[in-house]
């Protein structure tokens, strides 16, 4: 019948104790010099002794040698050994494995329930599991990840206490109901446990896994001691909840049975079910004396006190052992449970028995049967030296750790459940493929998340985001280090220019180091979806030389970062100071150089224009004095009259006329200067002719002619000049840079970010 035994004394390893030939040999190397002292013999006599006193207790029932070679033979007795390396090792805080099916609730939160309670129980946290915050917190984060199918491991737990993968527990949001600050100093509590160097043997050898101890994985049913004399009372509890609540899972994960299909055993059980405290190991008993028998899991409880169980307890109990009991209190406390559990009882027989009871003698009550029977025992098969030593332990665990270390390089077989009465473990009991093991984290890494100075904005960067492989980091990667990413504000003004202009500026520095170098910034353009606000899991910090935890840190870099934006930073615009003008910060130089000539060409069609003033009186009056010398030419010769009529309304509507007749664009007299040079000469020519045939007039005519040329000369120059200065104006182009001031920048996220690495 495949057994789990929990023995806080450590003397259910005499279990182990089966010798198929009943030899002195055998037994000499567990005997107890002490006990061979007292007989006045030697150890090999006094062994030789013992050998013969089994024999033939043995013998009187009808037990031969060959009896002791069967059950050696068909039951693998293993004692496993939590938080000691003397047995079988069991990962005791490694078993958070996700279950394979959740959908039973009740399975499912017992068992966090019971993991829970113990390790607070370890680390001397006395938790409700409905008012602690530690309880709630815990048992939220196992659910979560639970549901997610994502199996856990202690340090990974401890983690996430400090950055929770969770928002809010209940009603409340996460940071309201559990402070950041009382999160970190219940991580650090936690972390005790693993920094303990003895705390490494708790996590060592095989998850807990109640199928796995109650069967070899090729069917052949086991003896399962759990040992755990060698622990403290508060690691003793832990432990005892853990395998209790780990069998209630298991219990109910089976199929309804008649008949018996696994047996617990607990000795000494008084301080693990007291009738007024509820230590954690209360509710998984109670559940299994209530429910174990509908499941086929038999529960066997032994206590020398009584008194000190709870009765609700002892009235479950369908079958009592009653030995003999040192006080009248054991007895009526005794007497008073089996009479709530059957009040057919006749109690006052019961009680005459039990204080009549011999050695080894025990009243028997059954359900269904008022009457009481005595019996007595049996001769033990095993030899009962009484609790073995850690190194006695080793050595009688020594081939299976040879045999388990072998298995584990290897992909053992799914074991076939046994057929047949009422050994049948059903397929569902088979243990869950365990999740991969983390790799071994090194010296200068952590679980627990570092303390980061209050206010001070926690992401982890996003393994898709298209910066990550510049800034150094892996979107592969398992470990994570810390990194400062910035976002800030900048504005270049500038009066002069009519510039205002702002940018965003983001960077991340990575990886830090004590003292932050903020010109090893790498710009980069990121979105606040590639900042996660929850923590990945499983996540593993580098520790880093930066003291992040202190807020002068972060003070520094943000004063850091905005004297190195002011001195490295500027805007280059492009400039034309004889135009006054200024670029633009994104405006092309042949946009620029438009703009120059469009203004040069404004400015130069200004000054023409003011050639009107200046040229306006002289023109008037000769052209005043032309008219009166030509009408007295009209009198001597009509004809000449005509032609030099003519040849002065020709001029007068040339550039002169141009100018004067309000034109304001150089543009239009540079062109008529350029076709008055072609016309100068037959003009000239028809002027002599006139002259011939009217001297004095023609002379005078002439002459005022002269004078509008003169005149035509030096404003056809001045346009020229004009428009020469302000080509060259409009090419003067420069470069002027626009730097910042300190009240131009403004940083406005300042985030310590996680990014991961190889």
């Amino acid at each position: 019948m495949p057994t789990l035994l929990i023995d806080p004394k450590g003397d259910l390893t005499n279990l182990c104790l089966t010798f198929p030939q009943l030899a002195p040999g055998d037994f000499q190397p567990w005997v107890n010099e002490g006990d061979a002292q007292k007989a006045g013999q030697s150890v090999a006599d006094f062994a030789a002794a013992q050998a013969k006193t089994w024999t033939d207790g043995l013998a009187t029932w009808g037990i031969a040698p060959a009896d002791i070679a069967t059950l050696r033979q068909n039951v693998e007795f293993t004692i496993y050994t939590p938080g000691s390396n003397s047995g079988i090792g069991v990962n005791i805080v490694g078993s958070l494995q996700a279950p394979t099916d959740m959908g039973d609730t009740e399975v499912v939160g017992d068992e966090i329930e019971g993991f829970v309670s113990g390790l607070l129980g370890l680390v001397g946290i006395e938790a409700d599991p409905l008012s602690s915050r530690e309880h709630i917190l815990l048992s939220n984060l196992i659910q979560a990840e639970w549901a997610a199918g994502r199996s856990l491991d202690l340090p990974t737990l401890v983690g996430m206490v400090a950055t929770p993968p969770i928002r809010k527990l209940g009603l409340f949001d996460l940071d309201t109901f559990f402070p950041p600050n009382d999160r970190m100093a219940f991580a650090i509590r936690l972390n005790g446990l693993l920094a303990s160097p003895s705390f490494g043997a708790w996590m060592t050898g095989p998850a807990l896994d109640i199928g796995a101890m109650l069967r070899t994985p090729d069917g052949k049913p086991r003896c399962a001691i759990v040992c755990t004399a060698h622990l403290s009372d508060e690691e003793r509890l832990f432990v005892t909840t853990l395998v209790l609540s780990k069998l209630v899972t298991w219990m109910r994960r089976q199929s309804g049975t008649t008949d018996l299909r696994a047996m617990l055993y607990m000795d000494e059980v008084a301080g693990y079910l007291p009738p007024t405290a509820t230590p954690s190991t209360k509710k998984p008993i109670m559940t299994l004396m209530k429910q174990g028998r509908a499941f086929g899991v038999g529960v066997v409880l032994s206590t020398q006190n009584p008194v000190d169980v709870d009765y609700k307890a002892l009235s479950n109990a369908g079958t009592w052992m009653i030995g003999r009991l040192q006080t009248e209190q054991d007895k009526q406390r005794l007497l008073d449970g089996m009479s709530a559990a059957s009040g057919g009882v006749d109690i006052n027989a019961v009680g005459g028995t039990i204080s009549g009871l011999a050695k080894r003698e025990f009243v028997l009550r059954r359900a269904g049967k008022d009457q009481p029977e005595v019996f007595t025992t049996r001769w033990a098969m095993s030899y009962l030296r009484g609790p073995l030593t850690r190194d006695q332990i080793a050595v009688l665990m020594a081939d299976q750790k040879v045999a388990a270390a072998a298995a584990a390089t290897t992909t053992p077989d799914v074991p076939t459940p046994q057929t047949g009465g009422a050994a049948t473990i059903s397929t569902s009991a088979l243990p869950a493929p365990s999740a991969p093991a983390p790799a071994p984290m090194a010296s200068d890494e952590t679980m627990v998340m570092p303390n980061i100075a209050g206010g001070v904005p926690v992401r982890w960067a996003d393994i898709a985001a298209p910066w990550l492989a510049t800034v150094g980091g892996d979107p592969r990667g398992t470990r994570f280090e810390a990194a400062i990413v910035a976002r800030v504000a900048l504005r270049y003004d500038d009066e002069k220019a009519a510039l205002i202009q702002d940018e965003e500026y983001e960077a991340v520095v990575f990886p830090l180091s004590d003292q932050v170098d903020m010109s090893r910034a790498i710009g980069v353009d990121y979105d606040d979806r590639d900042l996660r606000t929850e923590a990945p899991t499983p996540c593993a910090y580098r520790l880093t030389n930066a003291p992040v935890k202190d807020k002068t840190f972060w003070t520094r870099a943000e004063r850091d970062l905005i004297d190195f934006l002011v001195r490295s930073r500027t805007v280059d615009l492009q400039t034309n100071r004889d135009l006054k003008l200024f670029g633009r910060p994104a405006e092309t130089a042949e946009e620029f150089a438009v703009r120059c000539t469009e203004a040069a060409n404004t400015a130069a069609d200004t000054e023409t224009a003011a050639l009107r003033d200046k040229y306006q009186d002289k023109v008037s009056r000769i052209q005043t004095q032309l008219q009166a010398a030509t009408d007295r030419a009209e009198v001597l010769h009509t004809e000449a009259r005509g032609r030099q009529s003519q040849e002065v309304l020709s001029t007068a509507g040339s550039i002169l006329g141009g100018l004067l007749g309000g034109s304001k664009s150089r543009g239009g007299l540079l062109g008529s200067i350029l076709g008055t040079a072609g016309t100068e000469a037959g003009r000239r020519t028809r002027s002599a002719a006139a002259g011939g045939r009217a001297d004095a007039a023609e002379n005078k005519v002439e002459a005022l002619n002269t004078q509008l040329e003169q005149l035509e000369a030096e404003l056809s120059q001045e346009v020229i000049d004009i428009d020469a200065k302000w080509t060259a104006l409009a090419k003067n182009v420069t470069t002027m840079a626009v730097s910042l001031e300190r009240t131009d920048v403004r940083v406005t996220q300042l985030n310590l970010v996680w990014i991961p690495v190889p």
